[in-house]
């Protein structure tokens, strides 16, 4: 009996360490890159006074924006899962009634002054960022969705798009569904879910995966 559990556990343990360079390659694999979607017409002609992460909150406006609160985080990371230092990160989405703030924008009286629109932030040591936004939601010819835009010094500006999962839009999106390939078109939708940082709000995480 002693000579067949010493065997066992001899081979129990070969087949752990046939295993484990397995493990490490599949692990060493580069991410699904990002894919790049166009920044659309709305880009802010001028960065709003208050351009901070919080875009439900402006200063000097006498109530938060409109619409349900939504918390967006993430990192900034290269295509072998490192942060990318030095990088800073730009969101921009229409409001809760589905207005940018742009001049050439449809319905700009309509434009939720509460809502700030746009915000940029800088990532932390280790590629984080976090907004503090609303929900994005449709208009005509488009599924909810918000632009993001990383910047990254010394390589140049990279824009793409995030979705939320489960919108019955999506399926109708000519941009989300331009992008071919299903590993890279899922990886731009987020699921929202309630969130325990603030009542009544909902939260996601978007990583994004540069070229570098």
């Amino acid at each position: 009996m002693p000579h067949t559990l010493t065997r066992r556990t001899l081979l129990a343990a070969a087949g752990t360490l046939a295993l484990a360079p397995r493990r490490t390659a599949r692990a060493a694999q580069p991410l699904v890159l990002t894919p790049g979607q166009t920044e659309g017409p709305f880009y802010p002609v001028t960065l709003p006074a208050d351009a901070d992460g919080d875009l439900v909150r402006v200063q000097g406006a006498a109530a938060r924006a409109l619409g349900t609160v939504t918390h967006v985080t993430g990192r900034v990371l290269d295509r072998q899962g490192r942060p990318v230092p030095g990088a800073a990160v730009e969101i921009w989405q229409c409001d809760a009634n589905g207005v940018y703030r742009h001049p050439r924008a449809p319905d700009q009286a309509r434009f939720d002054s509460g809502f700030q629109g746009y915000g940029r932030t800088a990532v932390d040591s280790g590629g984080g960022y976090a907004f503090r936004t609303i929900r994005p939601v449709p208009y005509p010819g488009r599924t909810p969705h918000i632009h993001v835009a990383v910047i990254v010094p010394g390589t140049g500006r990279f824009v793409t798009q995030m979705y939320v999962e489960g919108e019955p839009l999506n399926a109708r999106d000519g941009l989300l569904n331009g992008i071919r390939d299903p590993a890279a078109r899922r990886s731009v939708i987020v699921p929202l879910r309630p969130t325990p940082a603030e009542p009544g709000a909902l939260a996601g995480t978007f990583d994004i995966v540069l070229d570098l």
